[in-house]
């Protein structure tokens, strides 16, 4: 058996006996093997997968698809009912609140507690006692019972323990999110850091964290395995289907069938603006909607996209600061009374760097757009500069509102922007300084 595996599991199964009524329970043992009193509910059926060691592995699904049933098989808080797992390493695992702590004790003991089940010695904990308290940074509330925590203390406390817990394997499951934006923000450093070394499992309902942080991912729906892929190729897949549900019977979303092509658009232009800082960010964009991924409904297809400078060349290469248009063509195949285009500018790792759509800037109120119409969406901006790297640009036509919209055609990477010999060092995106200057001040 090959050891370069962090977790495998093969056919596992986990099942529920489901009783209607209590007294049921009884029959069942007293009539043992004579009748049946239950009824079997599979939380988990037939799951296989094999996650590589110091990989960053994604789990999705929607509520009650079996993905907490999973992972407690896989720290061991439940036994399967069928199938074999093998883990390779220790595991520390963040799962639903206050899971491993006695709400009566305290935040310290509880840290002395849960440290012990991941087979901390005392004197251990106590070597580590102060950096976790410092990471949860619960202050006085760390000698209250933990029944008196708000979501967020227990968060909080829960993840400095399994921060310095030594572990192989990390679990992170949707518990997270309820956390702060400064706590989330230590905690995803943690996690950078940890990913340098070991094997992280992330559960989520947001696409964008599977993206920026999995390779790899599992969708699970009802206890069962709907698809194995990359990170990538699984999320396009459950937003197409988280969708579909949301639409209903209403409208179907088909995919696209793509067609090869070596179709390419490139994009440039140059500024003679003096700035303080120039980040060479040297941006060239390709045309990809001939293969670009996604869906469509049969109510309305982009048709084309244009990308062009000041001087309206649809082949240059841009420069961050330089002007930039992107026309977005779509046909109607239906009456449509609230039409809208957009785009969003995505990095590599799923990220929005930015985008917009037509529905805030439409002049024209409450027109109807009868089916065969052809409309264009415009949109005028000064690029920003851009650290290296190749960016994708998502592209739909759609209908309705901002909160209540149907997605009628949408491509995943219908443009691929590629960025070079730029010089911006930090963040998503570089600004535009007009002076930077360091001086000596005479007191």
């Amino acid at each position: 058996m090959s050891c370069d595996y962090a977790i495998k599991v093969n056919n596992l199964s986990k099942s529920y006996l489901i009783y209607e009524k209590p007294h049921h329970r009884f029959l069942q043992m007293v009539l043992r093997n004579k009748k049946n009193y239950y009824k079997e509910f599979w939380a988990n059926s037939n799951i296989s997968l094999e996650i590589k060691k110091g990989s960053t592995f994604g789990i999705i699904g929607e509520n009650g698809s079996g993905k907490s049933t999973l992972l407690q098989m896989l720290c061991g808080t439940l036994n399967p009912t069928a199938g074999d797992i093998s883990i390779n390493g220790k595991v520390a695992a963040l799962l639903e609140l206050g899971a491993g702590f006695n709400p009566e004790f305290t935040g310290r003991e509880n840290i002395y507690v849960a440290g012990s089940l991941y087979g901390l010695k005392k004197a251990e904990i106590d070597k580590k006692y102060n950096d976790i308290i410092n990471f949860a940074d619960i202050g006085e509330h760390l000698e209250q019972p933990v029944k008196n925590y708000s979501s967020g203390m227990y968060v909080r406390l829960a993840f400095a323990v399994i921060a310095h817990v030594d572990a192989d394997i990390l679990v992170i499951d949707e518990a997270l999110s309820v956390g702060d934006a400064i706590f989330q923000q230590k905690c995803m450093r943690f996690i950078r850091k940890f990913q340098k070394k070991g094997t992280l499992l992330f559960v989520s309902h947001d696409m964008s964290s599977v993206l920026n942080l999995c390779e790899d991912a599992i969708w699970l729906e009802k206890g069962q395995v709907r698809q194995i892929g990359t990170a990538k190729e699984i999320s396009e897949a459950y937003l197409k289907y988280s969708l579909q549900e949301v639409y209903g019977n209403d409208v179907s979303l088909d995919s696209l069938d793509k067609e090869v092509s070596d179709k390419s658009e490139k994009v440039e232009v140059s500024t003679t603006k003096e700035l303080a800082l120039d980040y060479k960010s040297i941006n060239k964009f390709s045309d990809n909607t001939f293969n670009s991924d996604g869906w469509k409904t049969g109510g309305a297809e982009i048709k084309a996209i244009k990308i062009s400078d000041s001087n309206n060349d649809t082949n240059p290469v841009f420069k961050g600061n330089d002007f930039v248009s992107i026309e977005i063509e779509a046909e109607l195949m239906k009456d449509m009374e609230k039409p809208i285009l957009g785009f969003i500018l995505k990095d590599r790792l799923g990220q929005d760097i930015f985008g917009e759509n037509t529905l805030g800037f439409k002049l024209i109120k409450n027109k109807k757009y009868l089916s065969g119409t052809k409309i264009k969406g415009k949109f005028e901006f000064i690029m920003p500069y851009l650290p290296n790297g190749q960016y994708v640009m998502m592209a739909s036509v759609a209908e309705g509102t901002l909160s209540d919209n149907i997605q009628h055609h949408y491509l995943h990477d219908a443009a691929v922007i590629n960025v070079s010999n730029s010089e911006v060092r930090w963040g998503l995106v570089g600004v535009k300084f007009l002076d930077v200057v360091i001086k000596e001040e005479n007191s």
